[in-house]
């Protein structure tokens, strides 16, 4: 059987050989408890450690800013509900955006039902917050304001040092979910400006079931989670060693290729932009055309539902949105949020590709989608 050609790398990566190779003597021979005193704990301990300092060093962190979770999703939920529950006597008031992945909306509304007020900002036709939105928001008793950094559907990229500076300037704190834009574009924790941020290991060819939130020294913050003191006493439980090791290994791969890898997606993504504009009449773009992320292609096809375009090319594997709505046909909120009306919004296809993507695979990928576009227009015009 022949696999179709994947562009749907913002959904997951595939696990890099280096990172594997790194993983599999964990599996095995150094399969100790990183808290045992004994020699297989402190080989363990010495590894979770270097990990640590590989994720930091990534990011522009301490290593002791880095707190290892079992996923991004957990790592944004630790940040707002832990923040939530240390600032609770200082104030009750949260920011966030429209474009939010459901990671961090959900907590949001979960704090709303608890009695937190909660301000949802909107975003512009390119799915950017506008600085002087925040500024008309914040007040007196806002403790945390979140953004993402980059948006998992469209690829834009928020002005996160511009509105984390403004969150600063009125005594709030920060936090952005960074999931996609880690091992895509540089992220530095310093020139962001954030207080908190989360990444995810299977966004950048480590394993699922691996994620990291930094927080930034002195920011104050509870456990949402409650057991033994593993993770500097906010995330209990037996520390996923190998999985830990490999995201080390990606974090270590990713600051090393960053400029090689980010300026390739950037060629490969316009290609592929490219050949189907000049074929498809109408085709619009969704997202920011400059601030996005360098491999994420978000297109209307016009005349045609963007499910049905997939459904009916079996040789490309790609999505009409995140993966966490896959099963929901309905207009992707993010679309919404930024005032894409109905039609287009139904015809937008998420096109995301990766580190292992070939020019090759961009033509024919290219290929096969103005196929199935042009036969479901003839047909859709004969109707």
């Amino acid at each position: 059987m022949t696999l179709p050609i994947y562009l749907d790398f913002n959904a997951t990566t595939p696990v890099a050989t280096e990172v594997a190779n790194a993983i599999e003597p964990y599996l095995r021979e150094h399969f100790g408890n990183p808290s045992s005193n004994h020699l297989f704990g402190q080989r363990a301990h010495d590894a979770v450690e270097r990990a640590r300092a590989q994720v930091a060093t990534l990011i522009g962190a301490k290593p002791e800013e880095i707190v290892f979770t079992g996923c991004a999703t957990e790592a944004n939920n630790l940040a707002i509900l832990g923040v939530a529950r240390a600032m609770k006597g200082r104030g009750r008031h949260l920011i966030t955006s429209a474009v939010e992945h459901p990671a961090v909306s959900a907590p949001m509304t979960h704090l709303r039902e608890e009695g937190w007020e909660v301000r949802v900002l909107p975003v512009d036709a390119t799915g950017r917050v506008v600085p002087a939105d925040l500024v008309s928001a914040l007040r007196a008793d806002t403790v945390l304001v979140s953004v993402m950094h980059a948006n998992n559907e469209v690829g834009t990229l928020q002005p996160i040092a511009e509105l984390a500076a403004l969150a600063k300037r009125h005594g709030a704190l920060f936090h952005t979910d960074a999931a996609q834009s880690v091992g895509k574009v540089p992220v530095d924790v310093d020139a962001l400006g954030v207080d908190l941020l989360i990444l995810a290991g299977h966004k950048f060819y480590a394993p699922k079931g691996i994620g990291a939130l930094y927080v930034r020294e002195g920011t104050p913050i509870e456990p949402i989670l409650f057991g033994a003191g593993h993770e500097h006493g906010l995330r209990p439980g037996t520390e996923n060693l190998p999985h830990i090791v490999g995201l080390g290994m990606a974090a270590e791969m990713a600051q090393r290729k960053l400029p090689e890898v980010t300026e390739r997606l950037h060629k490969q993504r316009d290609a592929l932009h490219q050949r189907l504009a000049a074929v498809i009449p109408g085709l619009i773009l969704n997202g920011h055309p400059e601030q996005r992320l360098p491999n994420t292609l978000n297109l209307s096809f016009p005349g045609v539902s963007g499910r049905a375009l997939l459904d009916r090319t079996p040789s490309v594997a790609a999505s009409v949105g995140s993966a966490c709505h896959e099963e929901v046909d309905a207009v992707s909120g993010v679309l919404g949020a930024m005032g894409v009306e109905t039609d287009r919004a139904g015809g937008a296809v998420r096109l995301s590709i990766g580190e292992p993507t070939t020019d090759d695979e961009i033509r024919l990928a290219a290929d096969a989608l103005i196929g199935t576009w042009r036969s479901l227009s003839s047909h859709s015009n004969q109707l």
